[in-house]
């Protein structure tokens, strides 16, 4: 029923891997999309998604890595683009919450992941912290649909993202009591709107502060359906068509 379309899976924060898919299986969750970012991720990851039939993943280099990440490391993240259930480039972007001094190496590292991303015409998923303006701005000058992943911005600035052919990621952040993205998510189109828990982080309330999980996500989509007054399996059923709209989960 679920489609969880961003998420982290690691050793380093579940203790059993196993039992963390078999609750998502009981939760109705259908797929995961489990992103690696990191060199160390990304080889994690890519085992998973062998060992697992509901996970697939995007793979790309966080912009906290920009300082060092080097071109062999593009070259080995080419050369795992066209391997099974790898749906899409992220997470990937700019992030300028804790600096600003690595700035060209953060620009430098998003836009070539964006031409990878542009020649292979593979979906991306992207990261802005602090940093929307440079974020639509590199965006502009390449040919890439895909995912604002965890979008928490204004309705401004949510509807430049659609008009780019962009998604948007909504997780635990609307259920926040003093979230100003409910009034976001009201207004923008069911079309544009796809379900994520970025877990193990931003868990919803009423476990907001605990280890999130892609089965917290019908609590998500409970508390959309009733900001778009709709039905609960409606909301399931539009994003999860969303999503398989984006990534191809029949690779």
């Amino acid at each position: 029923m679920f489609i969880d379309t961003h998420c982290h899976l690691s050793r380093e924060d579940y203790a059993d891997i196993d039992k963390i898919i078999e609750y998502n299986k009981k939760a109705d969750v259908d797929k995961i999309v489990v992103s690696g970012c990191s060199r160390e991720s990304i080889d994690e990851v890519m085992n998973f998604k062998d060992k697992y039939d509901m996970v697939y993943v995007t793979i790309g280099y966080h912009p906290e890595y920009a300082d060092n990440v080097r071109e062999k490391d593009l070259d080995y993240l080419k050369d795992l683009l066209s391997e099974k259930k790898v749906v899409g480039i992220g997470e990937i972007g700019l992030d300028y919450h804790y600096t600003k001094d690595n700035k060209d190496k953060q620009i430098w590292l998003f836009e070539e992941q964006l031409k990878i991303a542009e020649s292979l015409n593979l979906p991306v998923v992207i990261h802005s912290r602090d940093a929307t303006m440079d974020t639509i701005n590199t965006l502009k000058k390449y040919n890439v649909r895909g995912i604002i992943h965890c979008f928490s911005g204004s309705l401004e600035t949510a509807n430049i993202y659609i008009k780019m052919r962009f998604m948007l990621g909504i997780g635990g952040v609307v259920t926040f009591k003093n979230s100003k993205l409910k009034e976001v998510v009201e207004k923008i189109p069911l079309e544009s709107i796809v379900l994520e828990t970025d877990s193990p982080y931003l868990a919803p309330v009423p476990y907001r502060g605990k280890i999130n999980s892609s089965k917290y996500l019908d609590i998500i989509c409970r508390f959309i359906s009733n900001l778009k007054n709709i039905s609960y399996e409606e909301l399931a059923e539009i994003t999860s068509k969303n999503a398989s709209r984006l990534f191809d989960f029949n690779k």
